[in-house]
């Protein structure tokens, strides 16, 4: 099958092995798969163990399952397959299984191809209302929504969020349903233009927020949440890159701030979203798989790959 496999290097390749289902997971035919910006990091070093089929945002087709009332219909699915026994799994936070597999980031195949394998219990099945080109944005947007799970925004606070992207706008759109006052600060004009019919969107402010998420995908925008916070304030961390940032922690000890990493989502809730069209989403840009390069190199709100 046809597969982009990656070790140290990203390769197009036409005679991939097929993926077999084991004990418990199900095979699912690619419709459309996405390129998220973790793929572009671990092109740059950000997992530098990994080997194999890159990818983690698809949606596809159940061919095989134990569940038969998957085979047929279109699903998504969530990326951390734990293993069920350590004390993460059975505590309920199996996305920090010490033995987890991540699709297309650690220990287990991804999605840039035309078929992969999943645990059959983090399939979600899509509904008929949700066109494939708009359900691909499943999973980012599951990872919006789980800073609502954990920071737990009041209507009555003051929010910033910083970075004009994907997983910003994403994220700015999951904030402004909750009726918070929203400021969005970025670095590109045209892109901030998106923003400003849901929030204020601006280049730089001196204005201090009760919450700030950083989506930046970059080492500069912890500093620049430090600076925004309030004092006793949260900062959630959404960016994950290759390199590391420099900061003074003490000054979050004395200033009493919390800092909260967030990363994988409920998928129920994003389904729900989508299916309401409560979140408005630019076109994915499509390609063929042996076009890669292009869609790495797209500048498009989101770049993947029709099978």
């Amino acid at each position: 099958m046809r597969a982009l496999y990656y070790d140290k290097t990203l390769n197009y390749l036409e005679d991939y092995e097929m993926p077999v289902p084991g004990p418990g997971e199900s095979l699912i035919k690619i419709i459309i798969s996405a390129v998220c910006n973790t793929d572009k990091e671990i092109l740059k070093g950000y997992k530098p163990d990994f080997h194999g089929v890159l990818g983690h945002e698809f949606v596809g087709v159940a061919v095989e399952s134990g569940d038969r009332n998957l085979i047929g219909k279109r699903v998504v699915g969530e990326i951390n397959a734990g293993c069920g026994d350590c004390i993460y799994c059975k505590t309920g936070r199996k996305n920090h299984c010490i033995n987890r597999r991540v699709i297309g980031i650690t220990d287990k195949d991804g999605c840039f191809a035309e078929y992969m394998t999943l645990d059959t219990n983090l399939l979600h099945i899509v509904p008929e209302e949700i066109p494939s080109e708009t359900a691909v944005f499943t999973e980012p947007l599951a990872a919006a929504l789980e800073i609502m799970e954990q920071a737990h925004i009041k209507p009555s606070q003051n929010v910033a969020v910083i970075g004009d992207g994907r997983l910003a706008y994403m994220i700015s759109q999951v904030v402004a349903l909750s009726g918070a006052d929203l400021t969005v600060i970025g670095r590109h004009e045209e892109k901030l233009n998106n923003f400003r019919k849901f929030a204020k969107a601006v280049t730089d402010t001196k204005e201090t927020f009760e919450v700030v998420i950083d989506a930046s995908g970059s080492a500069s925008g912890i500093l620049a949440a430090a600076r925004l916070v309030r004092k006793k304030g949260i900062i959630v961390l959404k960016s994950t890159y290759a390199g590391t940032a420099e900061i003074d922690m003490s000054y979050f000890v004395v200033n009493e701030i919390t800092i909260m990493g967030s990363r994988c989502g409920p998928f129920g809730p994003a389904l729900q979203l989508l299916k309401r069209g409560l979140i408005t989403l630019p076109p994915i840009e499509l390609y063929e798989l042996k076009d890669y390069e292009k869609a790495f190199q797209s500048k498009a709100f989101k770049a993947g790959f029709r099978f």
